[in-house]
């Protein structure tokens, strides 16, 4: 039925038609009216409510003679009027001035006898008005609210309760007993829509599951929540919480807690319930599989909420084994055929999500997604494509193209994209099927589209040039096709960059030749100087004379270009192909800089005061080879997850002695590691060294050779204590790093330091030891360990074995206040090792025969590895770089041959020696992978402690 010709007679249509803020104030004389015009008054609110909302700006003086002219209508019994009256006090109490006036009309209505309707409203108007210092003046009102018999009373207590707690912790805590009776409390109403708007203030809702949340019990709900956040910083309390609410068959604590013996009934509650069991197995493994059994509990729960919440979280559990995700899986299995679209769009996208780390498990719902794929609602459908194409195997790929080729016509550009990242991933799983996936995304690539959609299609493209060697040839001739009629000129661009540099190496490099220089003909002037970039590619690396010849011809006619940029590349390009050392040096090396390290010391440069009377030293700047940098914009592009703990310790500035904190490497470091599209090693070292040269201590230690990558963890990660080890080589000088972290929220530690002892007669001497003052609960410490080495041609190799030794005062979880006495304690980590690979840097070197010719000194050994520590020549390179911390050089780290295969690597040794090893492997099925490794070096000392590395 509609309603829009009686409200345009009525007028009311109009309300906010032309609404002025001036005229609105002087309605507000209608509020001293004698009696109350219900009607009037209500309108008058819900247009001050509505100017309020605008965000429009009410002077204070306005807003106080507002506000008093409206706490005039406390007067009114009408009800609706005085639910509009709660909001607007709400709305203006940010900005009159004494509003606190109005505490004991509201305290009355609280505490009314009458079960009215707008005592909720009161509760919660009350709360925002108080000052944070009066709030124990109303304390024992809210305690009677929180347990009171009307569960919309109770909720407002609640929920107010909650945003209270930020401003006085200590009092909410006390009322601990009181919000737990609450949790207890059986429900004896159903209407509270307005406190169900609150839930979303503290995380009620399912990340992953559409929630309708039932008003029954709905009071359950908000007292768990507020329960939790008194007692979050106990682990103790959180697990007896859980323990407490899940139920049991028999007293058994966790077990059985989805069954009829749990003691929510609110389905809502019992999800946040679960999200605190799972941060309960978080903290404390060996919970593990009692909150297992209480999760899969659940997944029997008559909620479907409830269902999926369980389900999701089984499913996040990490290392979860295929026999733990079967019944989770099961439960979502069922929703992907339910008629709810919330309860397959929920299902759907918690299976998608699990199909990136386990697509075996997601795999026995593939019959059902397929059913999905012509799913009305486009986003359960794009789900179900994505997730098939994660978990799908080699014989339904045909399939899955032709169903998705139907598909794409009526989907946005966004869920294209999500469809086309899918399918990238797919091709690289199965190259077999390359035929099928190019036809398919050379079809989409000629459809009508935005630039993320077709950038998109050509990265995927790129990506099967660049790994499916077989599909080169077809996968570049449509990138050729669609650069003739590109209307994206960012994407023109790549495609003839690309084209420049696989073209030449296919069998027949003058077919692209023509579609390149069409583009110097048709195009605007940054194609065009992109286009001769290519063909100069093509004029310098064919040896064919005739294509030369060709490619001269056509850069001779860019020389007349309107555009000066053509006309430059075009002059420069002709002058490299008359001279072929040149034209080695620029257009066919394959070294570049590292540009984060390039960045961060041009910065460094230009906001010294010396600049001026020192030239830039761009030697200092690490070189990299194209192919690695590229490497290294792909892998993190591609990352899904990134470990906070390793970032965090690898990241965070240390405290520099007697805790001072280096403040100049903390702001230095945020501005080096995490401004950059991408950050490798080489740069992370340059953090290091900066961050090293902070502490008085080392300073006398000289330029820092190199540091280990990645910290090497000594702890479990879910132990008391968590301690990783980052080590530093200088020239005379190893320094150990230990990143330590404090878990125990009931445990202060001071005076912490690490004691190291050489488990072999190491050439070393310890010359410092830099402790870490105190570590708190949760805050990273550093601890520093020095050595100084006796004889610098005899490199100390060996283990240590390490202690940890630290003063103990207990605390109060809660408050953080530490005990006046403690007690000595100590904890034993895991040992660390120095090896030959820590005295050895990575190094590029561009033309790797002609600098092994250099090197007369070699040494030669042969090795061999069983089949169970390489099982494939991929993995003999990993292990022979990972010992070695050598440079491989030449796309060499991966073997285009599983039988043969020769590995190129570079580094450079302690006191800057140049090393270069070449390694000639064979991998057979019955003996493993034998290999010879030749090291050439300036000296054979350095030789003979390079193969020491291998044996």
């Amino acid at each position: 039925m509609s309603y829009s010709k009686r409200d345009e007679d009525s007028g009311e249509i109009g309300l906010f038609y032309h609404l002025d803020k001036t005229a609105v104030l002087q309605e507000a004389r209608v509020f001293n009216n004698s009696p109350i015009n219900a009607r009037k008054c209500r309108i008058l609110l819900t247009k001050i409510i509505y100017l309020l909302s605008l965000g429009e700006p009410f002077a204070s003086k306005e807003a106080t003679d507002l506000f008093f002219n409206v706490i005039k209508l406390f007067q009114s019994k009408d009800t609706s009027l005085r639910q509009m009256m709660y909001l607007v006090i709400k709305e203006l109490s940010g900005i009159a001035e004494d509003v606190i006036m109005v505490t004991q009309s509201l305290i009355k209505d609280i505490q009314s006898k009458q079960e009215t309707i707008y005592r909720a409203n009161a509760i919660r108007a009350l709360c925002l008005i108080t000052d944070p210092s009066m709030i124990q003046g109303i304390e024992r009102i809210l305690k009677a609210s929180i347990v009171d018999k009307n569960p919309s009373v109770s909720s407002a207590a609640l929920v107010s309760s909650y945003h209270l707690f930020d401003v006085a912790k200590d009092i909410v805590r006390r009322w601990s007993n009181e919000v737990q009776e609450a949790v207890h409390a059986k429900s004896t109403g159903s209407g509270l829509s307005s406190a169900a708007s609150y839930m979303s203030s503290f995380g009620g809702q399912a990340n992953n599951a559409p929630v309708v949340i039932s008003n029954s019990n709905i009071t359950q709900y908000h007292a768990l929540g507020l329960l939790y956040a008194i007692r979050q910083h106990d682990r103790m309390a959180v697990a007896k919480l859980v323990q407490t609410f899940s139920g049991s068959r028999g007293g058994g604590g966790f077990l059985g807690g989805g069954g009829g013996g749990s003691a929510l009934k609110n389905p809502a509650a019992v999800c946040l319930l679960i999200r605190y069991a799972c941060k309960v197995m978080e903290e404390d493994p060996s919970s593990a599989v009692r909150i297992y059994e209480l999760l899969e509990g659940y997944l029997r729960h008559k909620s479907d909420m409830v269902n999926l919440e369980a389900a999701r979280a089984i499913c996040e559990i990490p290392d979860a084994s295929m026999k733990e995700l079967h019944p989770a899986i099961s439960v979502l299995q069922l929703f992907l055929s339910s008629p709810k679209p919330t309860l397959r769009f929920a299902a759907i996208r918690i299976l998608n999500k699990l199909s990136l780390s386990n697509p075996a498990a997601v795999s026995p719902c593939n019959l059902d997604m397929e059913n999905l794929i012509t799913d009305q609602n486009r986003s359960v459908a794009t789900f179900a494509i994505t997730t098939l194409l994660k978990t799908g195997n080699e014989a339904s790929v045909d399939r899955l193209m032709k169903q998705i080729s139907g598909f794409m016509t009526e989907i946005s550009d966004e869920f294209k994209v999500i469809v086309v990242d899918a399918i990238r991933s797919l091709c690289l799983k199965f190259p077999a099927k390359q035929v099928v996936m190019l036809n398919f995304l050379s079809g989409v690539l000629r459809d009508e589209g935005g630039y993320e959609f077709k950038k998109a299609v050509v990265e995927a493209i790129f990506d099967m040039v660049k790994f499916i060697t077989d599909s080169k040839d077809a996968a570049l001739s449509h990138l050729c096709e669609f650069i003739e009629d590109c209307e994206f000129t960012k994407l023109s661009v790549r495609v003839l960059h690309v084209l420049g540099v696989e073209g030449p190496k296919a069998a027949s490099p003058t077919k692209y030749i023509r579609y390149i220089y069409n583009r110097v003909i048709l195009e605007n002037s940054i194609v065009r100087a992109a286009a001769v970039s290519a063909l100069a590619k093509f004029g310098v690396n064919v040896s064919d004379d005739l294509v030369k010849k060709s490619v001269k011809v056509l850069l001779t006619r860019c020389l007349d270009d309107v555009d000066d940029e053509v006309r430059d590349r075009a002059t420069l390009y002709l002058a490299f192909m008359e001279n072929e050392s040149v034209a080695k040096q620029y257009v066919q090396d394959d070294a570049t800089y590292a540009l984060p390290t390039l960045e961060r010391q041009l910065v460094e440069y230009v906001n010294s005061p010396l600049s001026n009377d020192r030239e830039f030293d761009l030697g200092a700047v690490p070189v990299i080879s194209k192919a690695q940098e590229e490497d290294e914009r792909r892998r993190l592009r591609t990352q899904d997850i990134i470990s906070p703990s390793t970032t965090s310790l690898s990241t965070t500035s240390p405290a520099g002695v007697n805790g001072n904190t280096a403040s100049p490497s903390t702001t230095f470091q945020s501005l080096s590691t995490n401004h950059h599209p991408f950050a490798g090693s080489l740069d992370q070292q340059a953090v290091y060294a900066e961050q090293l040269a902070q502490i008085p201590a080392f300073q006398q230690f000289g330029t820092l050779f190199k540091s280990s990558g990645k910290p090497v963890p000594l702890t479990e990660s879910e132990t008391e204590y968590v301690v990783h080890c980052v080590k530093h080589t200088f020239a005379r000088h190893v320094i150990f790093q230990f990143n330590c972290t404090n878990t125990l929220n009931d445990q202060l530690l001071e005076n912490v330091h690490m004691v190291m002892q050489p488990m072999d007669d190491l050439p070393l001497i310890q010359l410092v030891d830099i402790p870490a003052p105190k570590l708190e609960y949760n805050v990273p410490g550093y601890l520093y360990v020095a050595f100084e080495q006796e004889d610098p041609e005899d490199l100390a190799v060996g283990a240590f074995s390490n202690t940890l030794k630290f003063d103990v005062k207990d605390c109060d979880p809660t408050t953080g206040e530490p005990d006046p006495e403690g007690y000595d304690d100590e904890y034993q980590v895991e040992d660390i090792e120095m090896l030959i690979s820590d005295y050895i840097r990575p190094n590029y070197v561009t033309q790797f025969t002609q600098e092994w010719e250099t090197l007369e000194d070699e040494l030669v050994e042969t090795f061999a590895l069983d089949k169970e520590k390489a099982p494939s020549l991929k993995v003999a390179c990993g292990s022979i770089l990972d010992l070695l911390g050598m440079q491989a050089l030449e796309d060499s780290a991966l073997p285009k041959n599983a039988s043969v295969h020769t590995l190129l690597l570079a580094g450079t040794f302690l006191g800057g020696i140049k090393v270069l090893a070449r390694c000639r492997m064979t991998f057979s099925n019955a003996t493993g992978v034998a290999f010879e490794l030749a090291v050439r070096s300036q000296d054979s000392f350095t030789n003979q402690m390079v193969l020491s590395a291998i044996a």
